[in-house]
């Protein structure tokens, strides 16, 4: 049997508040296979991005295990943390994070750098198939937001993760554009073989991967 990329078992996550502990996440577990792509969905608050960044290594939970490409990233420090989820693990989020003193090509290539991964080739080609080969030496902010939300794809995949991580990453464009832009996050997810797990609000979007689950008070279903 084929190992998850991802693979959560029983997490548990609380969070101090005024009246005491939160409890976020309470036992949740879940696996992802290459090229599996997984909708997130649930109330605003439910824990979605708790989990998202759980996955990432840029949490760490009170209990359970995390599994990255078959590492137990609980046992690391955070240097050793952040280097497998450097080169290990793609994150996109809603608000882009590109870096604005770097222009488009700088800003593809960034995450691949720090990992050592970097391909000059590869980010052209990413690049192209994304429609920014015209764009490269522009910066963020001369860029709409479809553009910089290519932008912020193309740097997560070309360090060619096993895991990406994606947090509402079509929530700030118009549905046209959205569209589209999954429609190529799809596309370059089943091309490389990583697994998706994607945090979204929108049946319509969730029902174009391979599968849905919800989270509620913490607890997964479906």
């Amino acid at each position: 049997m084929i190992e998850p990329l991802l693979d959560l078992r029983n997490i548990r996550k609380t969070y101090p508040s005024d009246s005491g502990k939160v409890t976020v996440l309470d036992g949740v577990s879940l696996a992802l296979h290459p090229r599996q792509t997984l909708a997130l969905t649930g109330e605003s608050g439910s824990g979605k991005s708790t989990l998202l960044h759980l996955s990432g290594g840029l949490d760490q939970p009170d209990s359970g295990k995390v599994r990255l490409a078959g590492q137990d990233i609980g046992t690391l420090d955070d240097a050793a943390r952040a280097a497998v989820r450097r080169s290990r693990v793609g994150l996109i989020f809603q608000q882009f994070n590109l870096v604005p003193s770097l222009n488009v090509a700088a800003n593809i290539a960034l995450q691949a750098r720090l990992a050592g991964k970097h391909d000059a080739t590869r980010a052209a080609d990413l690049a192209a198939r994304l429609g920014l080969s015209d764009l490269l030496t522009r910066y963020p902010e001369q860029l709409s937001g479809g553009q910089q939300q290519r932008v912020a794809i193309a740097r997560a995949i070309a360090p060619r993760p096993d895991v990406i991580l994606a947090d509402e990453p079509t929530g700030n464009l118009d549905e046209t554009t959205g569209d589209a832009v999954l429609t190529l996050l799809l596309e370059l997810v089943a091309e490389t073989g990583a697994a998706l797990l994607m945090v979204t609000h929108s049946p319509r979007l969730a029902d174009r991967l391979s599968a849905r689950i919800h989270l509620s008070h913490g607890v997964l279903e479906g």
